[in-house]
């Protein structure tokens, strides 16, 4: 297949590597995106592919835990200009979403688009946000929503950064309702919401992290030996701890505390279940970064 200008850059932008290293990678692979990042990495070009948070709009992702800590919810509104982010018309759409997004329990953007606006009865959350826009002068859309909702024995926690362009959400499970509403609890929760938010780990434990993605970082460890001329025999056991230096590295329970380095996540829930007396599981997180997919 033809391989245009535009497929070269966002293979540049997602790696790192050079024009002609991204234009060969995507000639070499039939212009498949991902295969052309797994050739670049094997050949060392890119270490790794490159996080998805160059900001693409303007906006805020707003949230609010509510249910006395068992429910929380997060909604990203995106617009043109960060002029228009910090205008107060945009604020009290934001506003008005997020008081919606409380009270619905729609399972995607989509059903959550389509839903009747609170305080409405003629118009969906879509007409709403179309009809709001024209307030502000400029394009505006909910791009991403999440809602947790933990149950009796559970208790959810957010960290939003101080410029409201990321938020984080973090659902967990306690052995009693009494654990779940300890203070040692909802302290915890807010610390795991706020490392999830610095960290942006990709699931909460190797159970999260699916095989193709396992595979592929084997692939290119694999091809990272090859290429430096290790043994046959030496390529799958350093393939294997690369492997396992990967999941340490971007999944939560491992990952060195933000405020304490010493201790990993899973010591601090441990540490905390301890003081709340009783067992403490995490269950997800949700992180939205204003623009990243």
């Amino acid at each position: 297949m033809a391989i245009t200008a535009k497929d070269v850059a966002e293979l540049r932008q997602r790696t790192g590597a050079g024009m002609m290293d991204c234009k060969k990678a995507l000639e070499e692979n039939n212009g498949d995106m991902n295969a052309a990042i797994e050739y670049l990495r094997k050949k060392g070009i890119a270490k790794a592919e490159k996080r998805a948070d160059r900001s693409t709009s303007e906006g805020i992702v707003a949230g609010e835990v509510f249910a006395n800590g068992a429910s929380g919810a997060l909604v990203e509104v995106a617009c043109e200009t960060d002029f228009v982010a910090r205008n107060e018309d945009f604020g009290a759409i934001v506003t008005a979403l997020l008081a919606h997004r409380v009270q619905s329990t729609a399972a995607d953007i989509d059903a959550f688009l389509g839903e009747a606006m609170s305080g409405s009865t003629n118009e969906t959350v879509a007409e709403y946000v179309k009809a709001a826009a024209s307030k502000t002068g400029e394009a505006v859309n909910v791009k991403r929503t999440v809602r947790f909702d933990a149950g009796a024995n559970g208790q959810v926690g957010m960290y939003r950064h101080h410029n409201g362009k990321l938020s984080a959400l973090v659902q967990i499970t306690a052995s009693s309702a009494e654990v779940a509403n300890h203070e040692a609890t909802k302290e915890l929760v807010k610390y795991i919401a706020e490392h999830v938010a610095a960290s942006a780990p990709i699931a909460v434990d190797r159970n999260g992290v699916s095989p193709e993605k396992l595979e592929s970082e084997r692939r290119v460890a694999e091809g990272q030996a090859r290429e430096a001329g290790k043994p046959d025999a030496m390529i799958e056991k350093i393939a294997t701890g690369k492997v396992e230096a990967f999941l340490k590295d971007v999944t939560l329970m491992p990952q060195p505390w933000v405020r304490d380095a010493g201790i990993t996540i899973a010591q601090l829930v441990a540490d905390h279940a301890k003081k709340a007396g009783g067992d403490i599981t995490v269950d997800r997180f949700a992180r939205l970064q204003l623009g990243a997919e």
